[in-house]
Protein backbone atom coordinates (compact mmCIF):
# COMPACT_ATOMS: atom_id res chain seq x y z
CA UNK A 1 0.00 0.00 0.00
CA UNK A 2 1.07 4.08 -0.54
CA UNK A 3 1.12 6.19 2.60
CA UNK A 4 -1.91 7.73 0.47
CA UNK A 5 -3.61 4.22 0.84
CA UNK A 6 -2.60 3.45 4.41
CA UNK A 7 -4.04 7.07 5.41
CA UNK A 8 -6.72 6.85 4.27
CA UNK A 9 -7.74 3.74 5.17
CA UNK A 10 -6.86 4.40 8.78
CA UNK A 11 -9.13 7.37 8.79
CA UNK A 12 -12.16 5.16 7.05
CA UNK A 13 -11.34 2.83 10.19
CA UNK A 14 -11.33 5.01 12.51
CA UNK A 15 -14.25 7.16 11.55
CA UNK A 16 -16.27 3.99 11.60
CA UNK A 17 -15.24 3.22 15.22
CA UNK A 18 -12.54 0.33 14.15
CA UNK A 19 -9.54 2.40 16.04
CA UNK A 20 -7.77 -0.57 17.33
CA UNK A 21 -8.92 -2.41 14.26
CA UNK A 22 -7.02 -0.67 12.38
CA UNK A 23 -3.96 -0.77 14.53
CA UNK A 24 -3.77 -4.50 14.16
CA UNK A 25 -4.21 -3.94 10.12
CA UNK A 26 -2.00 -1.07 9.66
CA UNK A 27 1.03 -0.86 12.45
CA UNK A 28 4.15 -2.38 12.01
CA UNK A 29 5.07 -4.98 14.47
CA UNK A 30 7.95 -2.55 16.06
CA UNK A 31 5.52 0.63 15.85
CA UNK A 32 6.60 3.19 18.08
CA UNK A 33 4.13 5.89 19.51
CA UNK A 34 4.93 9.33 20.85
CA UNK A 35 3.06 11.22 23.25
CA UNK A 36 3.50 15.01 23.48
CA UNK A 37 4.41 14.73 27.91
CA UNK A 38 5.01 11.63 30.17
CA UNK A 39 1.32 11.79 32.16
CA UNK A 40 -1.20 9.46 31.97
CA UNK A 41 0.34 7.69 29.18
CA UNK A 42 3.59 7.03 28.76
CA UNK A 43 5.51 9.45 26.59
CA UNK A 44 7.43 6.46 24.38
CA UNK A 45 5.48 2.92 23.24
CA UNK A 46 7.70 0.62 21.77
CA UNK A 47 5.83 -2.53 19.98
CA UNK A 48 2.02 -3.62 19.13
CA UNK A 49 1.96 -5.38 22.88
CA UNK A 50 2.85 -2.02 24.75
CA UNK A 51 0.57 -0.19 22.23
CA UNK A 52 -2.35 -2.57 23.19
CA UNK A 53 -1.60 -1.90 26.88
CA UNK A 54 -1.61 2.05 25.91
CA UNK A 55 -4.93 1.72 24.48
CA UNK A 56 -6.40 -0.67 27.28
CA UNK A 57 -4.67 1.81 29.99
CA UNK A 58 -6.53 4.93 27.89
CA UNK A 59 -9.94 3.38 27.52
CA UNK A 60 -9.55 2.14 31.41
CA UNK A 61 -9.52 6.26 32.11
CA UNK A 62 -12.83 6.85 30.06
CA UNK A 63 -15.77 8.01 31.93
CA UNK A 64 -17.63 8.92 28.92
CA UNK A 65 -16.90 9.10 24.90
CA UNK A 66 -19.56 12.17 23.10
CA UNK A 67 -17.49 11.49 19.40
CA UNK A 68 -15.32 12.71 17.38
CA UNK A 69 -14.05 14.47 14.53
CA UNK A 70 -10.85 13.36 12.25
CA UNK A 71 -9.77 15.00 9.27
CA UNK A 72 -8.99 13.88 5.77
CA UNK A 73 -5.40 12.84 5.45
CA UNK A 74 -2.38 15.12 4.36
CA UNK A 75 0.36 13.13 2.78
CA UNK A 76 3.80 14.45 1.94
CA UNK A 77 6.12 11.39 0.76
CA UNK A 78 6.15 8.51 3.64
CA UNK A 79 4.48 10.44 6.34
CA UNK A 80 0.60 11.84 6.69
CA UNK A 81 -0.92 13.63 9.50
CA UNK A 82 -4.07 14.34 10.64
CA UNK A 83 -6.33 16.19 13.30
CA UNK A 84 -8.49 14.33 16.02
CA UNK A 85 -10.98 16.25 18.02
CA UNK A 86 -12.73 14.07 20.39
CA UNK A 87 -15.40 14.91 22.73
CA UNK A 88 -14.97 13.14 25.79
CA UNK A 89 -15.06 13.22 29.53
CA UNK A 90 -12.11 11.35 31.76
CA UNK A 91 -12.99 10.11 35.11
CA UNK A 92 -13.07 12.22 37.81
CA UNK A 93 -12.94 15.29 35.55
CA UNK A 94 -15.00 17.98 33.66
CA UNK A 95 -16.49 16.72 30.44
CA UNK A 96 -13.72 18.30 27.04
CA UNK A 97 -13.07 18.57 23.39
CA UNK A 98 -9.00 17.50 22.91
CA UNK A 99 -8.19 18.51 19.52
CA UNK A 100 -4.75 16.46 18.54
CA UNK A 101 -2.32 16.84 15.37
CA UNK A 102 -1.68 13.27 14.67
CA UNK A 103 1.45 12.37 12.49
CA UNK A 104 2.28 9.23 11.14
CA UNK A 105 5.05 7.93 9.11
CA UNK A 106 5.20 4.60 7.12
CA UNK A 107 7.48 2.12 5.58
CA UNK A 108 7.10 -1.40 3.75
CA UNK A 109 2.88 -0.57 3.50
CA UNK A 110 3.01 -0.01 7.58
CA UNK A 111 2.79 2.57 10.17
CA UNK A 112 6.37 2.70 11.58
CA UNK A 113 5.75 5.39 13.82
CA UNK A 114 3.31 7.85 15.61
CA UNK A 115 3.39 11.16 17.21
CA UNK A 116 0.58 12.69 18.33
CA UNK A 117 0.68 16.93 19.93
CA UNK A 118 -2.23 17.92 21.66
Amino acid sequence: MTTREIANRLVNMCRNGQVEEAKEALFSSDIISIEPVEGLLPKETKGMDAIRKKAELFISMVENFYGDTISDPLVAGDYFSLTWDTDIQMKNEARKTVSELCVYKTSGGKIVSEQFFY
